[in-house]
């Protein structure tokens, strides 16, 4: 019998982001983005049923059987938690466990721009840290709340699903709800957060028109919001939230989100050059006048060079984030054309150096 906990000891020796069962292979574990086979016998459909009876919730369990999937959060004794994701397919079990690293990372070991701490110490707004899957918002979003925690005294409410880093009462006091076990849906819990004297406000996804509506509402009252998309880019972050309303509403949306949105942060991950390991890569999008008046005359395709112009003020481009990655020799030449937005640009600018 295949011991699961064996199997996350091996993911966490090996320093890998994610972990499959999946019938029909050796267990794989995902190394620097590569997935690699485990030297283990091919699991049957059996043992993976086995493995996720051990591990899950019955409440979890009762799910997966209803909706055919289910995800929540695992602690593995004290070395590490995971996100752990169980689904069907082709009638058997599946497994996908993320590891979440177990310590806290600093501003410096993400790579996040200085510019992104000024806005730690606002009092309202909407802050979006958008990127695709796997591209580590929850961990820069971690940090962030860390350091509020750490610096400021206020009361943080995180509503997550599955709560991945467990923050302590430090300077703040930290509240974090757990979407299933601690409140029914994130629409639900951000309603009831507004009674519970919150200053900051963490929105683990933003996935519905209704939790969507409440972030930016709270965000007008006087919070300080932060949520996630899965966008990459400033304006296409913009649009998609502008896209969730219905038509005739989206005007007024727009007046709303161009006062509400202080940022958005957007980030993916590259391989390094040197194949040992992966570097973040940022947007960062901090609001002015321009950028609030291009939000409300539907001109989000403008806000790129806004962007690009605002840079002394701590706005970056993904483009020139990609660039500044490979021209330090941390990605390749090749990652950093498969990646950006606009090769022209990035052409022009090898061109000038």
């Amino acid at each position: 019998m295949t011991d699961i906990h064996a199997l996350m000891d091996q993911c966490l020796e090996r320093n890998a982001s994610d972990l499959h069962l999946s019938s029909g292979r050796p267990p794989v574990v995902r190394v620097r983005g590569h997935l690699v086979d485990l030297d283990q016998q091919v699991l049957t459909p059996e043992q993976i049923r086995a493995m996720a009876e051990e591990i899950l919730p019955q409440r979890s369990l009762d799910e997966l059987a209803e909706c055919g999937s289910t995800d929540y959060g695992y602690a593995h004794g004290d070395k590490c938690r995971f996100r752990v994701a169980v689904l069907t397919q082709k009638g058997s079990i599946g497994i996908v466990m993320r590891l979440i690293p177990h310590k806290l990372l600093s501003f410096e070991q993400i790579g996040l721009p200085d510019s992104v701490r000024q806005l730690l110490t606002l009092h309202r707004g909407l802050v979006l840290v958008t990127g695709p899957t796997g591209s580590g918002k929850t961990t820069t979003l971690a940090t962030m709340i860390d350091w509020i925690n750490q610096n400021r005294d206020v009361h943080i409410v995180t509503i997550e699903d599955p709560i991945e880093y467990y923050h302590k009462h430090s300077k703040s006091l930290v509240t974090q709800r757990e979407v299933g076990s601690d409140t029914s849906s994130f629409a639900e819990a951000m309603r009831r957060a507004l009674r519970e004297d919150p200053d900051v406000i963490l929105l683990g996804e933003m996935r519905d028109l209704e939790t969507t509506s409440a972030a930016i509402s709270a965000a007008e009252t006087g919070h300080l919001v932060f949520g996630t998309l899965h966008t990459t880019g400033a304006a296409r972050t913009v649009d998609r939230i502008i896209d969730q309303y219905p038509t005739d509403q989206q005007d007024q949306v727009r007046a709303q989100l161009s006062v509400a949105l202080v940022a958005v942060i957007s980030q993916i991950l590259v391989p390094t050059s040197d194949g040992k390991g992966r570097a973040a890569a940022f947007e960062v999008m901090l609001s002015n006048p321009a950028i609030e008046n291009h939000i409300r005359k539907k001109e989000t395709f403008k806000i790129p060079s806004v962007i690009q112009t605002g840079r002394r003020a701590g706005n970056l481009l993904l483009d020139d984030s990609l660039l500044e990655l490979y021209r330090s020799g941390r990605i390749t030449k090749e990652a950093m054309r498969e990646r950006v937005f606009d090769r022209s640009y990035i052409d022009q600018k090898l061109g000038s150096a």
